[in-house]
């Protein structure tokens, strides 16, 4: 929501100013009218473009949104009142950005709002799930223990993004390494065999002149070649923000061998974890299903959700339309639910799947590197084996021709 900066006179002619947040500038000179005060100006407050350049936006990670929330926790579990939680998380913020955030939000309590109305209206910080949960915590009365849920939730959610990271930094750093080697050998090492070889005048082995052939137009098309790549990056990421583009997309990643495995098992670590803190919270069964489908990560994952949603708003059981989508949802997943639904305890049996997934989670990554390592270090061994053979062969040629003639 924008930011008003607004000057009025009070009843007495004392002259005020201060900044508000609104939908609009109609809503600001109710709110001034509603205080008795005569507005005399209220324009809209220009955006700090530092914040932007230099890091200070209002997105925060879902690590350091984890911290806010336990320390948020604490101090409403210690007897804090509302406000005086939010001043002292808003005084010890980093980001210039967050601080904006959080007094926005205590104008918004200030002006009558809740806390779940007001973190409602900062959708770029707090998800729906944040404020579903918030709001669900302030109508039972149990903010302290519902912000506990949320930050434990939080940083289970980030450690498994840790995880993934770290699995993909090896990878990512060999293929560079890969890239970087091999454009070496094309674009500076080749070059000099090719004008060795040229005045030879003897023919050329055929894997020699692919070699050849392929440095010379990297060298002559290099920014054709890097503008293509571009292109379909550009083109990839376009097409994956369609609804169909990103379900083809992640159809095609969960299909992809050890990896992929790791995708759909962090999808149901998340799936447990978010629906078993949303019940366990008090949130209605269809909100919690609509929340967690959107924050599953996965196309296939979040319609198989919603298309189970519809199935229960119905009036049918939980796990009867989850055990459909059976791309998705293992027979172990269907069954804990079906047991939690009979006993009527489906949060805990929820967690006890998360808790699973998590660990399966840390065993796909270690099967995601076993397999990865082998793999690249073989595929980089060939692509420079090659090259290098291929400038070879034609010195072994020449050699066996000096040999023979002898």
């Amino acid at each position: 929501m924008p930011t008003f900066i607004w000057k009025g006179r009070t009843a007495s002619g004392r002259v005020e100013s201060g900044e508000m947040v609104a939908e609009n500038q109609s809503e600001v000179l109710k709110a001034l009218r509603t205080k008795k005060v005569i507005p005399v100006s209220v324009k809209p407050k220009p955006k700090d473009v530092s914040l932007v350049l230099f890091g200070g936006g209002k997105k925060l990670s879902t690590k350091e949104l984890s911290i806010f929330t336990r320390q948020f926790a604490t101090m409403i579990n210690a007897g804090l009142a509302l406000m005086d939680c939010l001043d002292t998380l808003k005084k010890q913020a980093t980001k210039p950005g967050f601080k904006t955030v959080l007094t926005e939000v205590m104008e918004d309590i200030e002006g009558g709002a809740t806390l779940a109305d007001a973190l409602a209206r900062q959708k770029r910080t707090f998800s729906n799930l944040y404020i579903n949960m918030v709001a669900a915590g302030e109508a039972g009365g149990a903010l302290d223990t519902i912000l506990l849920r949320l930050a434990s939730y939080l940083e289970k959610t980030a450690e498994i993004i840790r995880k993934i990271k770290g699995a993909m930094i090896y990878p990512v750093m060999i293929l560079l390494v890969t890239v970087g080697a091999v454009s070496i050998l094309l674009l500076f090492v080749i070059p000099i065999f090719a004008n060795m070889y040229s005045g030879m005048g003897a023919e050329l082995p055929g894997l020699t002149k692919v070699i050849m052939d392929i440095s010379s137009g990297l060298r002559k098309w290099w920014w054709l070649a890097g503008g293509i790549m571009v292109g379909l990056f550009i083109i990839t990421r376009i097409y994956y923000r369609t609804s169909n583009g990103r379900l083809v997309i992640d159809r095609l990643m969960l299909r992809v061998p050890v990896f992929g495995d790791l995708l759909r098992k962090t999808a149901l670590a998340r799936f447990s974890r978010t629906l078993s803190t949303l019940l366990s919270s008090g949130v209605n069964i269809l909100d919690a299903l609509e929340i967690t489908a959107k924050t599953s990560g996965n196309k296939v994952v979040e319609n198989a959700i919603m298309n189970a949603r519809a199935s229960i708003k119905e009036g049918e059981t939980i796990a009867a339309p989850l055990a459909v989508e059976k791309q998705v949802f293992p027979p172990m997943v269907i069954q804990m639910v079906s047991i939690g639904e009979a006993t009527g305890g489906i949060d805990d049996m929820l967690n006890k799947v998360a808790d699973f997934y998590e660990s399966e989670v840390d065993q796909a990554v270690e099967n995601l590197m076993a397999a990865l390592e082998p793999i690249i270090i073989v595929v980089l061994g060939a692509v420079i084996g090659v090259i290098v053979v291929a400038m070879y062969l034609p010195i072994f040629k020449l050699a066996s021709t000096f040999m023979g003639g002898e």
